[in-house]
Formats: C-alpha cells, structure tokens, sequence
C-alpha cells in the first residue's frame, strides 16, 4: 500500500456505513474474552469502532465498553444500533479519553489503519496499569477448498493478505513490534485464531465482499468486473449455489500484554 492510500482507503467507508452495518460479520466471543484475559479490570476501548461490530461483542461480554470512531456516519450508525454505549469521535492518533481509564483498548479489523508511531504513545497514555492491547480481524479459513478459490477469483482487492488464515499471521505480526510504535512496556506479541462464521447467500456474501476498502475506491467498471467474477464462482460452486451456507471463519487476535 503507497504512502497515501492508507487513509484514502481508511476514509472510504464512510460512504457505506449501512452496507457495512448489515453485512461485515461480529467477532467470535472466544476471541474477544482471550484479548482480554491479561486485562487488569473490565474498562474496555474499541479503537477505530466502526459501525459497532466489535462493541456489540464486548458489551455482550459484560466489558465497560467505551466506543471511539474517527468516521462521523460510521460512529451515527454505531450510536443507532448501540444507544447505551459510550461513543466519541476520535482516532488513534488522538484519542479522547483521559490517562490511565481504560484497562484495554481493543480493535476490530482497524490496527493497520493506525499510525503506530503516534498511535502507540496514546495507547499507552489512556491505558492504567497492567493494561492490554489487541487487535482482532475476520479472516477467511481457506483451508477450505472453496474458500480458497474464492480467494483466487476475488483478488487482492476484495480479499487482502489480513483477510485469509493462511496469511493474517505474517501480515499482522509486525504490527506491534518494538519500533512500529508499540510502546515499550510490553511484551512480545501474541497471536492466537477462534473458530467462526457467518450465515451468508451468495447474494450477501458478495455485497459482504463490496464493503471491502480496495473495492470500495476502485474505478467503478472494475469494481463490477469483479464482483461479477465472484458472482460467477460462487453460483458454480455446490457449496454456496444453493440457498443459505455458511461461510468458514476465524477472528484472529494479536495481543500485547504488559511486562
């Protein structure tokens, strides 16, 4: 990704903000209680919140959940479908919240639109003692054979290297690294992937598939030609041909737990 594309493609969701809401998927629960298993209390940030995704799993949890959302119609859409939890316009970069309030700051398919190196600072600023920080992403599990055909016929535009498990570990890993912003008073990340899935059609998988940020800024002639390759694939394919299925995933989640 060149030098600006990361906050044209971080920007373009905005404009899809219903689409996003409806189609991308939630986060396994399991996932979402093992990054917070080294959390010192029950305050928890979602860092880069979206539409809600991952709030709506955290508060299910029972976490104090803080919402933090740069996008003004992502944040509308998150404060519609989650009235009671907190919810503030911020980014990483600057967040909105006094030092040492949360005991985790959590995001959902967000930390690699961060800047690490002014990010990782504000992190630490609003994290207390002992806190943690995590990242969780929605991959694909082509492990299975469709899955990964899927994953040939849609590309790197529709599907990137952080959206399959055959390649989310080595696209995250460096993520958290001393010297790309993490601050230094922890340790060596961890990585760890949870079953999960989504009842799709082959309809709603590939208005799933649309929300993707490198489809979402491609010229619109290309972004058709492919999701008409996708449509093609999966209306060949038994598995998602007929009626309702349901789509193999895991969330991975890379943690930083305190030293």
């Amino acid at each position: 990704m060149g030098h600006d594309e990361g906050p044209r493609h971080a920007s373009s969701f905005g404009a899809a903000a219903l689409a996003y809401a409806e189609h991308r998927p939630d986060y396994a629960p399991a996932a979402a209680r093992w990054a917070l298993e080294p959390a010192p209390g029950p305050r928890v940030l979602d860092l880069g919140a979206g539409t809600g995704k991952l709030t709506g799993t955290l508060a299910a949890l029972g976490a104090d959940v803080i919402a933090v959302e740069p996008d003004p119609a992502m944040l509308a859409e998150l404060r519609r479908s989650l009235p009671a939890v907190r919810a503030h316009q911020g980014g990483a970069e600057a967040v909105p919240l006094p030092d040492a309030s949360v005991d985790a700051v959590l995001a959902g398919n967000a930390l690699h639109w961060f800047d690490m190196a002014v990010a990782g600072p504000e992190i630490a600023r609003v994290l207390a003692p002992g806190g943690v920080l995590a990242g969780l992403w929605n991959v694909l599990d082509d492990r299975v054979d469709w899955v990964a055909g899927l994953a040939r016929v849609a590309g790197a535009a529709a599907i990137g290297p952080r959206d399959t498990l055959s390649s989310w570990r080595a696209a995250t890993a460096g993520l958290l690294l001393p010297g790309a912003g993490s601050p230094a008073r922890f340790g060596a990340p961890e990585q760890a992937e949870f079953p999960h899935g989504q009842h799709r059609t082959a309809d709603s998988l590939v208005a799933t598939l649309a929300t993707r940020a490198g489809l979402l800024v491609m010229p619109e002639p290309d972004r058709q030609a492919v999701l008409g390759r996708i449509c093609a694939f999966l209306a060949a394919r038994p598995e998602t041909a007929a009626g309702e299925f349901t789509l193999p995933m895991l969330t991975g989640v890379l943690r930083v737990r305190p030293v």
